[in-house]
């Protein structure tokens, strides 16, 4: 698998890792202080209310102990639930785009808290204490673990003074922080790590020591807005893992879930839609799409999820095409099968169409899948599988040879004012994906008609479904040649 500036995020077995969950109302740095524990940027951070909607995993490690700590929307009440006396918080609670999610980010976030080994309870110094932090507060008091209180955006010494207020809690200890600058952020995980490592003396089953990495096969799941994404990453899980909304936009982050399927560890990967750049909103949106295109960085196997109702449209032509920029291989997925209507012809025929327009994925596996009602979603791991272990296939140099001098016999090579390009020997030095090196007089010579024919003749010989293949030209260097300097 290919390395990563992020690093590998999910949502891992419960017993390798205690977990540490962040929870608070919405808008109250639970993202950036995320980000700051995890070391890096994984959760899309904006002054919008709401931003978070799902739950969020990363691995982290503080004073020896490794642990997941989980990212979640806001915990939101509504205004009319406020009694009279009481500050609701802001005048603008969440976004007017996230005001329909705000159940099922609550469930998000009390599902995370059910999961965790220790709460961080996140409240807004300069905001104050509001109606909302009380009603997440006595949600919290029912939960079974250690829970810290932390007052956030704690820049000033007036503000130290103002977090004081969250006593009224009762809920212990207030921790002031400043996520953003990372100030109080250390002692308050010196005092987390400790009750964790006091909650895993408690288990027989847990380790604390850091277990060994096991390699993971990279899934990612990709498509324009609103082609049931998430439905399919919640199909696949069982469970409601990812808020799915007909809204396009819903999902946000690039999330990460952690499951293994017959003995084979898979992060399945989650993305926003990807509009083209020209219709991407400045703002949250923005960075949702920058979020998902980096997930295919690290991506072995992307999925490339279609609208089957709506047919390939051209924004489905541009995401396939940054899959295969970041040299990934490729799983089509026809979804919404359910709604087309269909005939004897109707598979083989639509499978024919989507590989001649999207003319560079003819080798890729297409399958037609209803994420809503199951149908055919078994069939997704076991193909994907199949193309990731097809990464690491190799042609022995022997055979690689015959088939390019054969390939050579039945088309000659292009030549160019006079010079006609000549292949002397290939090889295969390097798998993930498959590259082939063929030494030649000039790659100058090189067509790239002649260079997709030889790409085929690889294909005839062995398969390689869903991979891409890099084929390297290179000039062949005389014996005793020295180096021009």
């Amino acid at each position: 698998m290919r390395a990563t500036d992020e690093g590998t995020t999910g949502s891992p077995n419960r017993s390798v890792r205690p977990m540490v969950a962040l929870v608070g109302r919405p808008n109250v740095g639970k993202s950036t202080l995320f980000n700051r524990i995890a070391g890096r940027r994984i959760a899309v951070v904006h002054d919008a209310p709401g931003t978070t909607r799902d739950r969020l995993y990363a691995d982290a490690e503080w004073n020896g102990l490794p642990f997941t700590v989980i990212d979640t929307g806001g915990i939101e009440i509504l205004p009319e639930t406020v009694a009279d006396g009481r500050r609701p918080g802001p005048q603008r609670v969440l976004a007017q785009d996230s005001a329909p999610y705000i159940a099922m980010m609550r469930a998000q976030a009390e599902l995370a808290a059910e999961q965790a080994d220790a709460i961080v309870f996140m409240t807004d110094a300069r905001s104050g204490l509001t109606a909302a932090d009380e009603e997440v507060a006595d949600v919290l008091r029912r939960a079974g673990c250690p829970v810290f209180l932390v007052a956030n955006k704690v820049d000033s010494n007036k503000l130290r003074d103002q977090a004081f207020e969250f006593y009224a809690l009762g809920l212990g200890d207030v921790y002031p922080v400043s996520a953003l600058h990372g100030l109080g952020v250390g002692d308050l995980l010196d005092d987390v790590v400790v009750a964790l490592r006091q909650e895993m003396a408690t288990r027989e089953d847990t380790p604390v020591e850091p277990a060994e990495p096991q390699e993971q096969v990279e899934l990612t799941i990709v498509g324009r807005p609103n082609v049931g994404k998430s439905s399919l990453l919640n199909r696949l899980l069982g469970e409601e893992r990812v808020i799915v909304s007909p809204v396009p936009g819903t999902t946000r982050d690039a999330v990460d879930t952690f499951l293994e399927w017959r003995g084979t560890p898979i992060t399945l990967v989650d993305t926003a839609g990807i509009r083209r750049p020209g219709k991407v909103a400045r703002g949250v949106e923005y960075y949702s799409v920058l979020r998902a295109l980096r997930a295919l960085r690290r991506a072995d196997v992307g999925l490339l999820v279609i609208d089957g109702y709506e047919g390939v449209r051209a924004q489905d032509t541009h995401v396939a095409g940054a899959i295969i920029d970041e040299w990934a291989s490729v799983v089509v997925l026809i979804n919404k099968w359910d709604l087309v209507e269909k005939g004897p012809e109707t598979r083989m025929e639509y499978a024919h169409w989507v590989r001649n327009t999207l003319r560079f994925l003819d080798y890729v596996p297409v399958l037609f899948i209803s994420a809503l009602t199951g149908q055919g979603v078994h069939e997704v791991l076991p193909t994907a599988l199949e193309v990731w272990r097809a990464r690491f296939d190799r042609i022995r140099t022997s055979e690689l040879n015959r088939i390019v001098q054969d390939a050579v016999a039945k088309h000659a090579p292009p030549s160019k004012r006079g010079r006609r390009l000549r292949i002397y020997y290939a090889s295969q030095p390097e798998v993930d994906p498959p590259t082939f090196v063929f030494h030649v007089n000039d790659p100058s010579l090189v067509h790239f008609s002649y260079e997709r024919y030889l790409e085929n003749q690889l294909r005839e010989a062995k398969s390689f479904p869903g991979t891409p293949l890099q084929l390297l030209f290179r000039p062949r260097r005389r014996p005793g040649a020295q180096d021009r300097r």
